[in-house]
């Protein structure tokens, strides 16, 4: 089954973020099509990139991006669930992702932002790094406004009408994934 990693990108104290992630987690599960799972970047606690051969060499020297390398690799697909710090995403997510290479390569990806642009400005900047990393990022995104779809800009009260937005962000993320494995196959003989 197809398998898509919904990476929950802040690791900010008190983070909107993980209420968020647990909502797109909530109705993706209510899906039949692919297996999703929640990674949050606290549980990897990888520090500022501490690689000395870059990333798509393949070579890691630590233990750490060696988990977190395997973790990535898991997956057929992503959903990166991102906040929108000073008009870009935040840098732990941008850590993370620069952190391993090929493990990325030839699989998909979809965006679900809160912010007070809802996000766009962060989704923007991801979908330049990930065409860098050989992610097709689909068009469908999930947008959440701090000012309506956060009660105080911090209690997350998310329209409905958020739902359908996020299905179809999830059938195109489900169907190139599955399509891409069609290219990633060739490479694991």
């Amino acid at each position: 089954m197809t398998k898509i990693g919904i990476i929950l990108g802040s690791t900010r104290p008190g983070r909107n973020g993980k209420a968020v992630a647990d909502w797109v987690l909530q109705h993706a599960q209510e899906r039949t099509d692919a297996e999703y799972e929640l990674v949050d970047l606290l549980d990897f606690n990888l520090p500022l990139l501490d690689e000395a051969i870059p990333a798509s060499q393949g070579i890691y020297d630590h233990e750490h991006t060696q988990v977190w390398a395997d973790k990535v690799a898991e997956f057929d697909g992503y959903i990166f669930v991102t906040p929108e710090y000073n008009h870009a995403t935040s840098g732990a997510l941008k850590n993370a992702i620069d952190f391993v290479y090929a493990e990325w390569n030839n699989k998909a990806a979809g965006f679900v932002s809160y912010g007070s642009a809802g996000g766009a400005r962060a989704v923007e900047g991801l979908r330049l790094i990930l065409a860098e990393l050989q992610i097709a990022d689909v068009r469908a995104q999930v947008m959440f406004s701090l000012a309506t779809d956060f009660k105080n800009y911090s209690e997350f009260t998310p329209a409905d009408a958020h739902v359908g937005t996020l299905n179809g962000m999830l059938d195109q993320v489900t169907a190139w994934s599955n399509a891409l494995k069609t290219v990633r196959e060739p490479a694991r003989v």
